[in-house]
């Protein structure tokens, strides 16, 4: 194995409080059965099947009032030496620079923004500040893509394009091999660009020409292996992987690894 240690850099795992009801929520949205319940107690033996050493844990803030809640969960996390937590932000919030200052003093590094389930569209102009106030410090781990066409959809590879323009020195991860139900338009929208895109709930519907076509395209320093637990087992996503673009052992560790070149030795 790899001396870099392997991280599943997007996965969510909640308080025990809301978890049942948010897991709830994802099978709703996403008409996907989840695998897990949600919690840290049934993620964690799942990285260990699947050999993963760390693990980034995402949530969104569905309204501004949401956003101190959500952040102090992940700061709760840090204590848990395999825990990257993600903070989150909403453009209605108002405290948005004492809040990324705080977390940032506490040592996260990344926020999670979920347009379609935060319910505001990625190019929203009242994001633009957080943008800005993000670039050098943290990086910006976002959703991508639905069922909508890319101008309907509050999220779309265009959309992060133009944000990746805009603040060149924003580091983004684009969920979902960068668009769920967009993988058509990542090419020609992204190609060029320094946006890195995680392997997530994609393998189980992307078409094969499009998963190569995106693989084939971009450098492989950008694809980073995310499995979105609780929807999808680590484990299972790491074989499909492996599978369905015929990687070689030393291939796939690359991918399995990318994610601590980028976010611990940064």
């Amino acid at each position: 194995m790899s001396q870099l240690e392997r991280i599943d850099v997007h996965t969510h795992a909640f308080h025990p409080k809301i978890a049942a009801k948010v897991v709830r929520q994802l099978e709703s949205h996403y008409r996907i059965p989840p695998i897990g319940n949600g919690l840290w107690e049934d993620l964690e033996p799942r990285l260990d099947q699947a050999g993963i050493q760390k693990c980034v844990i995402h949530s969104a803030a569905t309204t501004p009032e949401q956003v101190i809640p959500a952040n102090r969960w992940a700061v709760s996390l840090l204590k848990n030496p395999r825990i990257i937590p993600f903070g989150t932000m909403h453009p209605k919030y108002k405290g948005l620079d004492t809040e990324l200052q705080f977390l940032y003093d506490k040592g996260i590094r990344g926020i999670k923004l979920h347009p379609d389930f935060q319910g505001f569209r990625l190019d929203d102009p009242d994001l633009l500040p957080l943008f800005d106030a993000m670039q050098g410090k943290f990086t910006l781990m976002v959703h991508v893509g639905d069922r909508l066409p890319p101008k309907e959809n509050p999220t779309c590879p265009w959309k992060v394009a133009a944000i990746k323009r805009q603040f060149p020195k924003l580091r983004i991860i684009a969920a979902h091999f960068g668009g769920h139900l967009h993988w058509q338009y990542v090419v020609q929208a992204m190609k060029g660009l320094e946006i890195f895109m995680d392997t997530s709930s994609s393998l189980f519907a992307i078409p094969d020409h499009l998963l190569r076509q995106i693989f084939n395209e971009f450098p492989r320093y950008l694809f980073l292996f995310g499995s979105d637990y609780p929807l999808f087992n680590p484990l299972d996503e790491i074989k499909l992987l492996q599978k369905r673009l015929e990687l070689s052992d030393d291939q796939l560790e690359e991918i399995l690894t990318a994610g601590s070149r980028l976010l611990l030795d940064s």
